[in-house]
């Protein structure tokens, strides 16, 4: 089996996990617009147009065929817009992609339709504001008070996240957020919503967690890999494995609304009295998920076994739980 990891920027981590999952069984690519480090990691690489270009889908079909390539994985948001929309037409022509449904992308993507979802399947979340005239209306009222968290709707990691603790902030850093959402690729996603762009939320006082919700290939859930936070700056930093069973009614309820295919990443926030905030989620593996494979997960292995048609192996969904460990690079160290 070969693969395409395509659109891998600074992404070695996702590109050597696949490696060692194929060993000599087959070779993965990569590809980017630009050339980046990552590249050299895979076996071969491409350059490929933009992803906005509308050659991109049929360069991606071309470069499959020649090289034999029967599955496209990747870790990039904008990216996994483009996929989700075309998987028919690369099914047709025998390529599997694994990433999840168009709507279900966009529903990870739009940090607002994430609130809604979450709001609707009863979890928990802080009070949510896409309309900066309502949010600066309930702060005169103290429905909702300072300080607050700012971040660019359509965003990703923790780029242009600020906290927010008075009104000269909230309006500064609103049009500082805006313009750096529209001199990135954010503003491909964030076009048709333009004073709808940003998203301010409460800020929930307690300890981040994160989460690896694994489905398989046909949306069903299969497991959850849980972790404490313990140093974050911008991706996590360092990480301890936790007990999943506590939260795996939340990973479960989310997996069986969403029905998303491969990892789901997951951020959340516990607090002191014990009451669980979801905060996003991210439809492909995220920052997070080299810890759950230091402790001993293989998702990238699962994955190309059900490619082949094999079943689950406790082997490859399997963690050690206390395991703690730093990142350094694209490797963790344990401590």
């Amino acid at each position: 089996m070969n693969i395409l990891i395509t659109t891998v920027d600074r992404d070695s981590d996702t590109v050597s996990f696949f490696k060692d999952a194929l060993g000599k069984n087959g070779k993965v690519f990569a590809s980017n617009s630009v050339m980046v480090s990552a590249l050299l990691k895979a076996d071969e690489y491409v350059l490929t147009p933009l992803i906005t270009d509308e050659s991109y889908i049929d360069f991606l079909i071309d470069y499959c065929k020649t090289n034999n390539i029967t599955a496209i994985i990747t870790r990039y948001d904008l990216d996994l817009v483009v996929l989700s929309k075309n998987k028919e037409q690369f099914k047709k022509n025998g390529i599997s992609v694994i990433v999840s449904d168009e709507q279900v992308i966009k529903t990870c993507n739009d940090k607002w339709s994430t609130h809604q979802l979450l709001a609707s399947i009863g979890l928990k979340q802080p009070r949510t504001y896409i309309d900066m005239e309502l949010l600066k209306q309930d702060l005169r009222s103290n429905i909702v008070s300072f300080p607050l968290m700012m971040k660019p709707r359509w965003g990703y990691g923790s780029y242009s996240l600020f906290q927010i603790d008075n009104f000269d902030e909230l309006d500064v850093l609103y049009r500082k957020t805006r313009k750096n959402i529209f001199k990135t690729a954010m503003r491909y996603e964030s076009a048709d919503a333009e004073d709808m762009c940003i998203i301010v939320q409460e800020k929930i006082d307690g300890d981040e967690y994160g989460m690896d919700v694994l489905n398989d290939l046909n949306g069903n859930y299969v497991t959850t890999v849980a972790k404490k936070k313990i140093e974050i700056h911008v991706n996590t930093l360092a990480a301890e494995i936790v007990d999943s069973k506590p939260f795996e009614n939340i990973a479960k309820t989310i997996s069986s609304n969403l029905k998303h295919i491969g990892n789901l990443d997951v951020d959340f926030f516990l607090t002191d009295s014990g009451e669980i905030y979801v905060i996003d989620l991210n439809c492909r593996f995220g920052g997070q998920y080299i810890f759950s494979h230091a402790a001993g997960a293989n998702f990238p292995k699962q994955i190309i076994d059900w490619l082949l048609g094999l079943s689950t192996s406790l082997a490859n969904i399997g963690v050690e739980t206390g395991f703690r460990g730093s990142r350094d690079d694209s490797f963790v160290i344990r401590y």
